[in-house]
Order: structure tokens, then C-alpha cells, then sequence
């Protein structure tokens, strides 16, 4: 960005999402916005088309430097587009569906919004955009790959707003790849440092979600937060320990969980249902 400006182009077939996102993105250029979010850059909305055949005519109309493109569109969508051009400036897709997201980093996408998006999604989004239009202004060749640490957590966010009929899954990136768990598998979860960590396939997860997102995606799956920094599958217990010492929970894979003596009457009602 050589004034450093992004000149976002919004791609959607629907005249309304459109119009929405602008706004948005209009209120991100604000200058009060940069005291709330920590690397927005100047930010200008340079077109707005409705399906892929007319994004690339105005691409060569406005040096466009972002595309929010949408992907479900009549005519060329916006995965074919991003999928058959090359060159394209970084993309973050907006979508009303989740199911794209492997396909959608695979042509390296910067983000993927879920729709209704929030500004706070926006503004992360705008942010790791400008980070990526700083980098391929320095480095020649094919667009980089994300940040591991901002693939994990867009990969989460988009596990996090996944419907409720969505089984639930853990993210993990190990060694440049993300690994995802059944959460139903998952007998216990605690904190550690700034992650929180997991036993599966024979040793230690870390996933990058903090022990209350995950409680508020998992309460509706048998989860149950039974100490500060633990939080339990209901449906793995094997046995609950009463001691003068503290409690523990006995799952079924051979570990124990600590049980808080404020949680514990929640406990014991959670393990004993209809118990008067």
C-alpha cells in the first residue's frame, strides 16, 4: 500500500448483505476506530459488484487492494473466481455457510466471514488483510500462506459459529497443519498458560480457545465446568471422589478432574438428575 489505504471492492449477488458490509466497512474508517482496534489501517470501499464476471471489469477500473467476496453467486461464484485468477488482490470471503472453509484457504484466503458479520470480525479481518497486502509488497512470487496463529484462529471462529446441529470440534495447529478433534471424544479440558490443553491420540493438545469459549460452545453438548480451570464431558465420568481435601471426578480414560467446592453442588445435581 503505497499510501497506505486499502481499497476494498465488495463482491454479493444480494443488494442488501452489499450495502450492510459497506456500511461496516465505512464505520472501520473512522478515525475513533484505530483507538479501538489495534492495526486498522485507512480503509475506502473503491466498488461493489454482484457477481464475479462484473468484479474482475471493475478490478481493472479501481486498483482494488481487497476483495470482499462473496461465494455463493449466480455465475462465476467467488470461489470459482478466486480459484481460476491468479494475481487477485487478498481475498476474504463472506459466506452464509461454513462448509467452504478448507477450499477457501486453499486459495489462501485472508479471512472468512460467517454471515450476519460483526464489526469486531471485520475489523480482525481488515487488520490481517493489510498485514497480507504489507507482505506482498515486499515478497515476489505466489501469495504466502496465513500465520499459523491467524489460521488457528479463524478456524476457530468459524468452529465457534458453527450451528447448533454442527458436531463439535476441537482445533489444534500442529507442525503447520490444523488438526481437528470430536469434542465428544474429549473426557476433560484445563487450562494452561495461554491455551487450553486436551488428551488425545496417546499425548497433549493445545488449542488456542480459552476455557470459557469453549464452555460456551460445549455447555450444549454435555460439557459442564466443574472448577476454575476445568471443564468436564458429563458423559465420561465414571465416578465422583468426596474428600475433605477437594473433590475429583473419575473419567472414563484413567484421569482425574478437580471439582471447586462452589461448583460442586452443580455437580452433583448434573451427575443425580431428577435426584430431589
Amino acid at each position: 500500500m503505497l499510501d497506505g489505504m486499502l481499497r476494498a471492492l465488495v463482491v454479493d449477488d444480494e443488494l442488501p448483505a452489499r450495502r450492510r458490509l459497506i456500511r461496516l466497512i465505512e464505520q472501520l474508517a473512522q478515525p475513533a476506530q484505530r483507538t479501538v482496534h489495534a492495526g486498522l489501517p485507512d480503509i475506502a470501499v473503491v466498488g461493489e459488484a454482484g457477481d464475479g464476471e462484473e468484479a474482475l471489469e471493475l478490478l481493472t477500473k479501481t486498483a482494488a487492494s481487497l476483495l470482499f467476496l462473496d461465494i455463493h453467486m449466480p455465475g462465476m461464484d467467488g470461489l470459482a473466481l478466486a480459484q481460476r485468477y491468479h494475481g487477485l488482490p487478498p481475498i476474504v470471503f463472506t459466506t452464509a455457510y461454513d462448509q467452504h472453509a478448507v477450499a477457501a484457504f486453499a486459495v489462501h484466503a485472508v479471512d472468512y466471514l460467517l454471515k450476519p458479520i460483526s464489526a469486531e470480525r471485520l475489523a480482525q479481518a481488515v487488520v490481517r488483510a493489510a498485514q497480507r497486502v504489507q507482505v506482498l509488497g515486499k515478497t515476489a512470487g505466489s501469495p504466502p500462506t496465513l500465520a499459523q496463529d491467524a489460521t488457528a484462529a479463524m478456524m476457530t471462529d468459524l468452529l465457534a459459529r458453527s450451528g447448533p446441529s454442527t458436531t463439535p470440534r476441537l482445533v489444534v495447529h500442529d507442525r503447520g497443519s490444523l488438526r481437528l478433534f470430536d469434542a465428544a471424544t474429549i473426557t476433560r479440558l484445563w487450562s494452561t498458560d495461554k491455551y487450553t490443553a486436551f488428551h488425545a491420540d496417546g499425548r497433549e493438545q493445545l488449542t488456542p480457545e480459552s476455557l470459557s469459549e469453549l464452555e460456551a460452545r460445549l455447555c450444549g453438548h454435555g460439557f459442564l465446568r466443574v472448577h476454575r480451570s476445568e471443564l468436564v464431558n458429563l458423559r465420561q465420568v465414571r465416578a465422583l471422589h468426596l474428600g475433605e481435601d477437594g473433590s475429583e471426578l473419575e473419567l472414563t480414560d484413567g484421569q482425574r478432574a478437580r471439582v471447586s467446592r462452589r461448583l460442586l453442588p452443580q455437580v452433583r445435581a448434573a451427575l443425580t438428575p431428577g435426584r430431589s
